[in-house]
Order: structure tokens, then C-alpha cells, then sequence
């Protein structure tokens, strides 16, 4: 393993019995919350300023920032939510935390509570989760049971509930005010904002909407200070991060690394690229992302640096491709992925994921042509931007990077009528049209649209 590899917020991980309140404390469980208790609200929320913690979990917001907006002396409750939904494709990182140290998110949960004077906490867990789950129950029970959590947070006087909630598995819940209209019960839809959520969020009331790994970072910094955070990283993207590397690597999995570590070092950490297997492009952050080429490699693993590239560092999840890839077959892939995910509440992401599915299909299948591609950019254009909420950038980025950087792949698709690499069959079934009827898996032209013009 690489000598980059780190060990902080994963100190406990593989440690026996630590789901257990009693192993989690003689490992410096529960230190941070007794930090925290000793401090002011504003206090905490400085440390985690001063830190530089940014989210772990898309678009990297500056988390004590994003404490310091919600709303007080409202006269409202004020409540914080854990976002474990963990939905994007090929991201694993904040599962296994759940796992191996459940207790860590629960300290978390309570610590991020008292700064900013929440009263209630949720942690949105994906369904699939049941490990996960498991481990997260017994944790607030013994919470309880202890006196962390309650009317009474270790005799300190103030209030702090943690609710553990199963989501139904809706990729569309991880965009936050989809999962708080999850969380009151309604069907899981992107609200408009403004208002925002720290002002007008759970049931109308100010709340934060933060990431696993984001939450579970807090009482680290509490117990050991921001200098050992800040050893880590550069000056705007600072600690240690957990990182999901996947795909055409020889030992994929999680690692915990300083920020600003290249690339190339991240698939040197998993083992190199497989046997007989070259570096062909690579996602930073997940589907959602624009891929990069192999030439971007040596770029270095910080939310700035990855920007300039032109991506982003998303949800922490590092996508691998070799030159035994079709970039067609890929995006195609996560374009299915999204269409089937949207919530159908806007039109450009709703109507405009089928017919980038359908032309993709049509390309990688043999059947597409060259203004095809033109008519890929123009959907993209008329989407990116103009959805509800940032599916359709998900939807629509991974395309117009591919296109950016293998457009010549595209277009040998079309030239040679099959994918150049083999990886999906000609088909001769596909129709040459941009819209086509929806009739369940079954679709056929119309009439009007498959009569030719000046015929009608």
C-alpha cells in the first residue's frame, strides 16, 4: 500500500466489539461530545470554520458555514438530518463507516446537534442498508441507555433525540429537500428554494442536511484539535478524506488519504490498474461527474484541483476505466441509471433522460448517426442547468465530457455501424428517430411520426 495512506477517522475501523458503547470509548469514543459540552454553540461551529471541513458528499460546501446559516430564536425547533442515503454509482465510503463504527456518526449526530441548538436528529438511511441499520440501532439504544442521548445529554440540561429512519431506496432522496419531503412522509421530490433549509426545512422548521462522513468528522477535530486535521491536505481542501476506489484496479475498496493526493497514487494504492489493462479515463467523484482522461491522472485529489480539470470531487467515489472500455457503453450505463431515477417532477429531466437513453442506445447499438452527436450536445444544453434540482446536471455532465474527450470513439461507432470494442451486439431493431412512444418496454412509432414528410 502506498505510503500516503493514512489512518484517522478510520482509527477504529476492524477494531473487535467496537459497535459496543463500552469498546468505543476505551478507543476515545465519545471524548469529542464531552468537549462539546463544555463549549458554546458558536464555539464549535468556529473549530469546524477554522478546520476548513467542506462536504463529503457532493458539492463540497463549507460544512461550519452551513451551520452557521440555520436560523435561530425562531420559536421553531431546530433539527439536523444525516444524509446515509449513499445512492450514487459507484460510491461506497460512508457505508462501511456505518459498519465498522457506528458510533462515530451517532457522536456526530449529537455534537452537530448542540451546535446548532438542535433538538431532534435524523439519520435518512438507505434501505438497503440493513447491516448498517443494525449496527445504527444498537448504537442509539446504548446512546440512551448511557445518557448521550435524551432530555438530558449527560446531565448537561439540554435535549437531544436521534431518530434512526429506513428510506425506501429512492437515488433521488440524496438531493436534500427530496429527502426531507421523504422524511415528513410525502413522496420524495426536490422542493423550489428558496426558502432554504436552514431556514424553512423539516416540517417548515430550520434545519442542516449534512453527509456521514461530513458529521462523523466533528468530534475528531473536538478531541484532537484543528492542527492534527490541518497536517492534512492544502489550504482549502484540508484533513483526511474516505475514498471508494472501484472499477479496473487490481484491489478496489476504501482508503483513507491526506487531500491532494494525485491521482495516480489513489490507483497505485489499489493495487495498479489490472493485468494486461491500461488507463483509458476515470470518474473523481462518481457517475455524477465528468470523467477526465487518462492524461489527467497526476491531477491532485483537492475540490479546487479537480475543478480546474473540469470535474468534481462529488461523493467521494473514484471510478476506474481501462482501454478495454467503451466510453459509449459507460455513459450510456449511467444515463439508464438516472432516466430510471428521476422523479418526474420536471420536464427537462423527466422527458429528456429517454431520449438521451434512446439515442445513446442507438449509437453503442450501430444504429445512430452523425448528427446524432450534435443532437446529444443540444439535449444536453437544453437539460444542464434548467432541472429542478442537480439530477439533470448528473444526467447530462458524464455525456458532454465523453463527448469532449472521445468524441472520436462516438463517431467510430457510427462510422464502422457496431461498438469498435465489441462490448454491446448490433441490433438492426432500433429505430432512426429522436422520440419515440413509451408503451412499457414495447415501443413502436407512431404513424404520424414514422410517415415521411410531405406524405401525411
Amino acid at each position: 500500500m502506498s505510503s500516503s495512506a493514512i489512518v484517522a477517522m478510520s482509527e477504529r475501523y476492524g477494531v473487535e466489539g467496537v459497535d459496543d458503547l463500552e469498546v468505543y470509548e476505551q478507543h476515545g469514543g465519545y471524548e469529542g461530545l464531552r468537549k462539546a459540552l463544555t463549549m458554546e454553540p458558536t464555539e464549535i461551529i468556529d473549530r469546524v470554520k477554522e478546520a476548513g471541513v467542506r462536504g463529503r458528499g457532493g458539492a463540497g460546501f463549507p460544512t461550519g458555514m452551513k451551520w452557521s446559516f440555520v436560523a435561530q430564536g425562531t420559536g421553531k425547533p431546530v433539527y439536523i438530518v444525516c444524509n446515509a442515503d449513499e445512492g450514487e454509482p459507484g460510491t461506497f465510503k460512508d457505508r462501511p463507516l456505518m459498519e465498522d463504527d457506528p458510533h462515530q456518526l451517532v457522536e456526530g449526530m449529537i455534537v452537530g446537534g448542540l451546535a446548532i441548538n438542535a433538538v431532534q436528529g435524523y439519520i435518512y438511511l438507505r434501505g438497503e442498508f440493513r447491516h448498517a441499520g443494525r449496527r445504527l440501532s444498537k448504537a442509539i439504544a446504548q446512546a440512551y441507555d448511557k445518557g448521550y442521548l435524551g432530555a438530558d445529554v449527560m446531565g448537561s440540561g439540554k435535549r437531544f433525540d436521534l431518530t434512526l429512519h429506513r428510506a425506501a431506496g429512492a437515488y433521488i432522496c440524496g438531493e436534500e429537500t427530496a429527502l426531507l419531503d421523504s422524511l415528513e412522509g410525502k413522496r420524495g421530490q426536490p422542493r423550489l428554494r428558496p426558502p432554504f433549509p436552514a431556514a424553512k426545512g423539516l416540517y417548515s422548521c430550520p434545519t442542516t442536511v449534512n453527509n456521514v462522513e461530513s458529521i462523523a468528522a466533528v468530534p475528531f477535530i473536538l478531541r484532537h484539535g484543528v492542527d492534527w486535521w490541518t497536517q492534512w491536505g492544502t489550504e482549502k481542501s484540508t484533513g483526511p478524506k474516505l475514498i471508494g476506489v472501484s472499477g479496473d484496479v487490481a484491489n478496489p475498496g476504501n482508503f483513507e488519504v491526506p487531500m491532494g493526493i494525485p491521482m495516480r497514487e489513489l490507483i497505485e494504492m489499489a493495487g495498479g490498474m489490472r493485468d494486461g489493462h491500461e488507463l483509458k479515463f476515470f470518474c473523481p467523484g462518481g457517475s455524477s461527474t465528468p470523467l477526465l482522461p487518462a492524461s489527467a491522472i497526476d491531477t491532485p485529489y483537492t475540490y479546487e484541483d479537480v475543478v480546474e480539470a473540469g470535474s468534481m470531487l462529488g461523493t467521494g467515489a473514484v471510478m476506474i476505466y481501462s482501454d478495454q472500455r467503451c466510453v459509449v457503453d459507460a455513459v450510456w450505463g449511467w444515463t439508464r441509471f438516472y432516466e430510471h431515477e428521476s422523479c418526474g417532477k420536471c420536464t427537462p429531466c423527466r422527458e429528456g433522460g429517454y431520449w438521451l437513453s434512446q439515442v445513446l442506445q442507438r449509437i453503442e447499438t450501430g444504429n445512430g448517426s452523425m448528427e446524432d452527436l450534435d443532437l446529444l450536445v443540444d439535449v444536453c444544453s437544453n437539460i444542464a442547468g434548467r432541472s429542478f434540482c442537480a439530477l439533470g446536471d448528473a444526467l447530462t455532465s458524464p455525456i458532454v465530457a465523453g463527448l469532449e474527450y472521445f468524441r472520436e470513439e462516438f463517431e467510430a461507432h457510427v462510422r464502422e455501424g457496431r461498438c469498435p470494442l465489441g462490448v454491446t451486439p448490433p441490433r438492426d431493431d432500433i429505430p432512426m428517430l429522436a422520440v419515440r412512444a413509451r408503451d412499457h418496454g414495447n415501443a413502436q412509432v407512431p404513424d404520424f411520426l414514422a410517415t415521411p414528410a410531405g406524405q401525411a
